[in-house]
């Protein structure tokens, strides 16, 4: 089964690097470069398994995308990225319970195994 993600990324050289990596490692993957677009996917695809986004962006930032997404698509797993801060799924060190994130910058090898995690715990699934 192939696997498909809705990679949700404002700064196009993460967005391409991300996007890349993803297809190399077998992923069927829809990009969006903010919360809007991505909302569109959401309710026009007719498969997307992980919704991994940014969490610093302009407008609407990536946690409140994944829960306006998850009213959408409860199943929907959410694979947290940033480089910035980690206040929005980290409180006094510690991920909030659920939370899948990647700090960036991160490799090929470090993405393929949080997407991997991401999915199994969404669909308790062998990826």
């Amino acid at each position: 089964m192939q696997y498909t993600i809705l990679l949700v990324e404002d700064d196009e050289r993460v967005r391409q690097f991300a996007l890349e990596a993803l297809r190399e490692l077998g992923y069927r993957v829809i990009e969006a470069d903010g919360a809007a677009r991505a909302m569109t996917h959401l309710t026009t695809e007719a498969q997307i398994d992980l919704l991994l986004t940014d969490i610093v962006m302009p407008e609407t930032n990536g946690r409140q995308l994944a829960e306006q997404a998850l009213r959408v698509r409860p199943d929907l797993a959410v694979l947290y990225m940033t480089g910035f801060t980690r206040n929005a799924v980290v409180h006094n060190g510690m991920l909030d319970p659920g939370v899948n994130f990647l700090p960036k910058p991160f490799t090929i090898d470090q993405l393929a195994a949080k997407v991997r995690e991401a999915i199994q715990g969404a669909n308790g699934l062998k990826v």
